[in-house]
């Protein structure tokens, strides 16, 4: 290397020395919770709940103790259930009813956990591709029930605690209408007894469900196959002073099964 060129490669190095540190630097370290919060919110916004989940979890690991950690605790619940990943969403809400348990949130963590567990709104595709939510497990719906029914009982005054009784009518009528997809399951087996016993839970349990004239369906088909003749008739009864046009169908339908028995 010439003089010249080493005096030039001199000159240049503290420059060179500047660069190679900015590079490495974090343009976040300077933040304040409350930036660190407001950028959250935007990114959540936009729909971006990676980055979101991010700056919340930065910003509770930064300033632990301040009142943007423990709202960012609970927000990075509601990004983790929009972007679809309901395991991390209820460890979340978990976690910040745990740390937080006199909180002013705390009803509305107790309604986005009934959120979380009753999965996803039923959409314009499932219309489209008859997606029957009756058909999917329902030990969340029956959580979902059990955290909306935590608000309304809890919290009454809470202004989320008159969509969450709209919800649970709502769960109410899709854990009767799983019931009896299970119902009609054991009755095309040939379960007469089983069939029976699911129709009468729903009586049961579910009084009131859009699903309840066919559970007295289902138990007088089943009651009927069984030789059962008087609790069949039982059923029928209740149906008909219930539902007298489902009644009247059944009626209709069994005396064309005896006609062509005959």
């Amino acid at each position: 290397m010439s003089a010249v060129a080493r005096l030039i490669f001199m000159a240049l190095l503290p420059l060179l020395a500047v660069g190679c540190a900015a590079m490495g630097q974090d343009p976040k370290e300077d933040w304040s919770a409350q930036r660190f919060y407001q950028e959250a919110k935007a990114a959540l916004e936009r729909g971006n709940y990676e980055q979101a989940v991010s700056h919340y979890e930065t910003l509770e690991a930064r300033y632990p103790f301040g009142p943007y950690a423990q709202q960012a605790q609970l927000e990075i619940a509601y990004a983790y259930h929009k972007a679809q990943e309901p395991e991390m969403a209820l460890a979340a809400i978990d976690r910040f009813l745990r740390m937080n348990p006199r909180h002013p949130h705390v009803d509305y963590a107790h309604y986005l956990r009934g959120r979380v567990n009753a999965g996803p709104e039923q959409g314009v595709l499932d219309r489209l591709f008859n997606r029957d939510p009756a058909r999917r497990d329902a030990k969340p719906l029956q959580q979902a029930f059990e955290d909306f029914g935590t608000v309304v009982r809890r919290y009454p005054d809470s202004r989320y605690a008159k969509d969450a009784r709209a919800r649970m009518i709502h769960l109410r009528n899709q854990l009767a209408a799983h019931e009896i997809h299970v119902a009609e399951h054991y009755l095309r087996r040939g379960a007469w007894l089983a069939a029976a016993r699911r129709g009468a839970y729903v009586v049961e349990h579910y009084a009131g469900a859009e699903a309840v004239p066919d559970a007295l369906e289902v138990m007088v088909r089943a009651y009927r196959h069984l030789g059962l003749e008087d609790l069949s008739q039982d059923a029928l009864r209740v149906l008909e002073e219930n539902f007298p046009e489902r009644a009247s169908g059944l009626r209709q339908a069994a005396r064309s099964t005896a006609q062509d028995e005959g």
